[in-house]
């Protein structure tokens, strides 16, 4: 019965600190770029789009399809970047393994 308490404390102390890395994936932030830098977003741990930046020489109104294009690989970039901070940071609670809904 003491073995049992003992995997019951480790376990709720590995849930908590899960939920700690968790909610720390929230203040961080990775950034994703198109066009040599032109167009930038940053997105936080969650993959909330935080802010965009849009440079000048990005945009011309005769060639709107390229800022589209620009913008969607630079938040394909930063979501790509939040999934390996995700994994990166879970990983060592889950031991590699992809658990859905964790993150």
């Amino acid at each position: 019965m003491n073995n049992m308490n003992q995997m019951m404390k480790q376990v709720k102390k590995m849930q908590e600190q899960m939920l700690k890395a968790q909610e720390e994936l929230a203040g961080k932030t990775v950034e994703g770029t198109a066009g040599g830098g032109v167009v930038s977003v940053t997105v936080n741990g969650h993959k909330k789009i935080t802010n965009i930046v849009i440079k000048p020489e990005a945009v011309d109104p005769e060639d709107v399809e390229m800022l589209q294009d620009l913008v969607m690989t630079a938040v394909n970039d930063a979501i790509t970047k939040a999934d390996e901070l995700a994994n990166q940071d879970m990983g060592k609670f889950t031991g590699g393994m992809k658990i859905p809904g964790l993150f």
